[in-house]
C-alpha cells in the first residue's frame, strides 16, 4: 500500500516535470526570432539606405522602434469626457480631424475650446473663418486669446486651403481650424450665374488639398481641424440618409471623426441656458474608436468643464451622490446637479483634486464615460430624501419635547 503511494507520488511529480518542460519549450518557440541577413545582402541594404538618406535627407527612412515620435502627441478638446473618449487625452497631432454634425450642436464651440487648450500650452493657433460668423465675445468667453488667434475669412475655398497649405509648411502653426468644409466655395462657383451647374467641383478640391497636404501635416505636427455640415441623400430608403459635405476624400484622410449632437436642453428657472451634446468617436486611429461622451454647453461659458467632472466623478464612485446630495469626502457639493457644479466652480483646488483623481486612472474612466449616461437629478428622488429629512426632524422635536415634559 505504501509503495502503491509513493509510485503515485512519483507519477504526478513526473508528470508535472513534463508539462513545465512543455510550457517552456513553447514560450521559447513563441520568442519572435531576429531575421539575419547574409553578409551579400546586409551591404546592400546599407547602400540603398545610405543612398535614399543622403538623397532625401536624414530621417526619410528607418526603423519603426528608432523613431522618436512613437507615441501621439495630442491637443486637449477642453471637455474632459471627450478626451476620455478618445482614449488618448485629446485630438492627435499630425493629424486631419473632421468635426461634423446638425446646425447649432456645438461644432464651433468645441473648436474654440481646442484652440484655447492650445494657446494655453503656448501653441500658436489660426483660425480660417469660411462661414464668416466667429463671435470673438464668445470665443473669449470659451478661453480663446483672441489677441493672439490668426483668422483668415477668405473669398474661396482654394484660397483658403493655399492659406491652410502654407501655414502648415512653416511648421509654426500647431493648430488649423478650417469651418466649415461646407463653405468652401470653388472659385468657378463663386464667379458663375446662380443656378450654374458644378457637379463634383468641391470634391475634387477636397481631395486634392488634403493630397497635398497629408505629408506636410505629418512632418510640422500641425493639427488640422475640419468642421462639416450634414446633407440628406436624395432616394434612400433603407439606412441613414446622412452625409457629409465634400465628397469622401475627407473620411479618409481624417483620423479622427466625431459625431456632435444636441440631445436636450438645460434649463434653470423654466430659462433655457445650455444644451446637452453627445458625441460620438465615428473613427478612430489612434484608438479604439466608436466610445461616446455626453457634455454640457453652457451659453456663456460654452463647455461645461465642472459638470464633466461630477459626472464622471459620480461614475467612478469618486463622488458619492446620495439621493439629490453630492459629497467629496467630508465635503459637501451641494444639493442637486447644478449646485454641484457651481459649487466645483467657486472652489477650483477641489474640482481640480477630483480631475487628477479621474485622470490618474485613465482607462477606467474611459470606459464610464463613454459608456454612463451623465448624472440627471431625479425630482422624485430628492421629494423622498426631504420627506424623510422632515419627518427625521418632526420625530427629534419629539423626543426632546417628550424628556422635557418627563423633567
Amino acid at each position: 500500500m505504501a509503495r502503491k503511494k509513493k509510485t503515485e507520488a512519483e507519477t504526478t511529480e513526473e508528470l508535472n516535470e513534463f508539462i513545465t518542460e512543455a510550457k517552456g519549450k513553447k514560450s521559447r518557440s513563441a520568442e519572435p526570432k531576429k531575421a539575419e541577413l547574409d553578409p551579400g545582402r546586409a551591404r546592400a541594404l546599407d547602400a540603398v539606405l545610405g543612398n535614399i538618406m543622403k538623397r532625401f535627407g536624414e530621417g526619410s527612412i528607418m526603423r519603426l522602434g528608432e523613431a522618436t515620435h512613437l507615441k501621439v502627441e495630442t491637443i486637449p478638446t477642453g471637455s474632459l469626457a471627450i478626451d476620455l473618449a478618445l482614449g488618448v487625452g485629446g485630438i492627435p497631432r499630425g493629424r486631419v480631424t473632421e468635426i461634423y454634425g446638425p446646425e447649432s450642436a456645438g461644432k464651433t464651440t468645441l473648436c474654440q475650446h481646442i484652440v484655447a487648450e492650445a494657446q494655453k500650452r503656448g501653441g500658436v493657433a489660426a483660425y480660417i473663418d469660411m462661414e464668416h460668423a466667429l463671435d470673438p465675445a464668445y470665443a473669449a468667453r470659451c478661453g480663446v486669446d483672441i489677441d493672439n488667434l490668426y483668422i483668415s475669412q477668405p473669398d474661396t475655398g482654394e484660397q483658403a486651403l493655399e492659406i491652410a497649405e502654407q501655414l502648415v509648411r512653416s511648421g509654426a502653426v500647431d493648430i488649423i481650424v478650417i469651418d466649415s468644409v461646407a463653405a468652401l466655395v470653388p472659385r468657378a462657383e463663386i464667379e458663375g450665374e446662380m443656378g450654374d451647374s458644378h457637379m463634383g467641383l468641391q470634391a475634387r478640391l477636397m481631395s486634392q488639398a488634403l493630397r497635398k497636404l497629408s505629408g506636410a501635416i505629418k512632418q510640422s505636427n500641425t493639427s488640422l481641424v475640419f468642421t462639416n455640415q450634414l446633407r440628406m441623400k436624395i432616394g434612400v430608403m433603407f439606412g441613414n440618409p446622412e452625409t457629409t459635405t465634400g465628397g469622401n476624400a475627407l473620411k479618409f484622410y481624417a483620423s479622427v471623426r466625431l459625431d456632435i449632437r444636441r440631445t436636450q436642453s438645460i434649463k434653470t428657472n423654466a430659462e433655457v441656458v445650455g444644451n446637452r451634446v453627445k458625441v460620438r468617436v465615428t473613427k478612430n486611429k489612434v484608438a479604439p474608436p466608436f466610445r461616446e461622451a455626453e457634455f454640457d454647453i453652457m451659453f456663456n461659458e460654452g463647455i461645461s468643464k465642472v459638470g464633466d467632472i461630477l459626472d464622471i466623478g459620480v461614475n467612478m464612485e469618486i463622488i458619492t451622490k446620495r439621493g439629490a446630495f453630492f459629497t467629496y469626502g467630508d465635503v459637501k457639493l451641494g444639493q442637486g446637479r447644478e449646485n454641484g457644479k457651481d459649487f466645483l466652480k467657486d472652489h477650483p483646488e477641489i474640482a481640480n483634486e477630483i480631475e487628477a483623481a479621474i485622470r490618474s486612472n485613465v482607462e477606467k474612466a474611459a470606459q464610464l464615460a463613454a459608456g454612463n449616461l451623465p448624472v440627471e437629478d431625479n425630482p422624485a428622488e430628492e421629494e423622498e430624501e426631504m420627506d424623510a429629512i422632515a419627518i427625521a426632524e418632526v420625530v427629534a422635536e419629539g423626543v426632546a419635547d417628550a424628556e422635557e415634559a418627563e423633567v
